[in-house]
């Protein structure tokens, strides 16, 4: 070979193969499936747990509910490797375990 076909790099069809075969509409075009997109976000999920927890502490401090031990206080959370990290629980009567998810 004395030459690189840059235009035929796929090679020769095999018979009986069906990867990337697609319906045809009534003008011959492919129908090819829609995509999914995923939205990417700036913030991982435990990020987004923490800011959510950072919102509601200020809002309660500055209502004046601010009775419990902060979150981001990590002196009151530390434990040894191994050990469960001691559960964040607010004091206060809004707290909603499951919105913090």
């Amino acid at each position: 070979m004395d030459k690189i076909d840059t235009q035929g790099l796929s090679g020769p069809a095999t018979k009986g193969c069906t990867d990337n075969v697609y319906p045809h509409d009534e003008n011959g075009e492919p129908i090819l499936p829609r995509a999914v997109i995923i939205p990417r976000r700036v913030h991982t999920p435990q990020m987004v747990k923490e800011l959510k927890i950072l919102i509601n502490e200020v809002l309660d401090e500055r209502e004046g509910k601010f009775n419990y031990t902060s979150y981001f206080d990590v002196d009151k959370y530390k434990h040894y490797v191994g050990e469960d990290e001691p559960p964040y629980r607010p004091t206060n009567d809004t707290y909603n375990p499951s919105y913090y998810q």
